[in-house]
């Protein structure tokens, strides 16, 4: 899965620190332990993981819910959204975009079958409640996870557009999950490309589509206010910035 909080802000210099008795006795009280099961590394920048253990047995879960991980420092944490959640077996799989040198990026460089991690969820993050669609998904690298959870749910009827850096890169991961359809559109120096996606975005509301913004925050506002411009009501369109560069918090 995406790991929503790393792009534009973190720091590389901060060393990792073993948590200390308080934290770790609030990590026991607030989270859940899971075991990996699976990595695959579908990229440079991509991996896709499977949890599983007995906490993630009997969870309820919809597509566009999160689950937040811990790093291991501290009490961070970074925010992903499941690809999927088999609540009998007790699995979960994430598709992890992993950036810069962020702790999200740390630890799933550093990750290894067999190890555990600790996390929070699933929660609330999007609704997608008309299941029958039609949807149109706006977003970036750490919206993959998001669209091919809700394609595996909701079927043919949810398209993609993606803003991305590298085309190649990303359509190989897009292929190699089964999401080979969704538009890609280069990034471009002063968000020119975001025309196209607008454009891309306002065939799909014709259609009879509503609308999700996810990824970049400066990307979203300028679509939203194509949108606007174009008379596709706020009642047909819902948004959530997972990350802005040089700002921490979004998840």
């Amino acid at each position: 899965m995406v790991d929503n909080q790393e792009l534009g802000r973190e720091r590389g210099d901060v060393p990792a620190a073993a948590p200390g008795a308080v934290t770790r006795t609030l990590l026991r009280w607030f989270m859940r332990s899971a075991r990996v099961g699976a990595i695959e590394r579908l990229s440079p920048r991509f991996r896709r993981i499977r949890l599983e253990g007995e906490a993630l047995q009997g969870m309820l879960w919809a597509p566009g819910q999160k689950i937040q991980v811990a790093m291991g420092t501290g009490l961070a944490a970074r925010t992903y959204t499941p690809v999927s959640w088999e609540g009998i077996r007790g699995t979960t799989q994430l598709l992890v975009f992993a950036h810069g040198d962020g702790p999200g990026s740390r630890w799933a460089e550093g990750l290894r079958v067999g190890d555990h991690c600790q996390f929070m969820g699933p929660r609330r993050s999007l609704d997608f409640p008309d299941r029958e669609g039609p949807w149109a998904l706006f977003g970036d690298e750490t919206s993959f996870a998001l669209g091919l959870a809700c394609r595996i749910a909701l079927g043919s009827g949810f398209r993609c557009v993606f803003e991305v850096s590298d085309q190649a890169e990303a359509r190989s991961v897009l292929d190699a999950v089964g999401l080979g359809d969704a538009t890609l559109i280069g990034r471009l120096a002063g968000d020119g490309h975001l025309t196209a996606a607008a454009d891309a975005l306002t065939r799909a509301a014709r259609d009879g589509a509503a609308i999700t913004l996810t990824g970049r925050a400066p990307a979203i506002q300028q679509l939203t206010r194509a949108l606007k411009d174009q008379g596709v009501a706020a009642s047909r369109r819902q948004a959530k910035a997972y990350w802005a560069p040089g700002k921490a918090g979004l998840d």
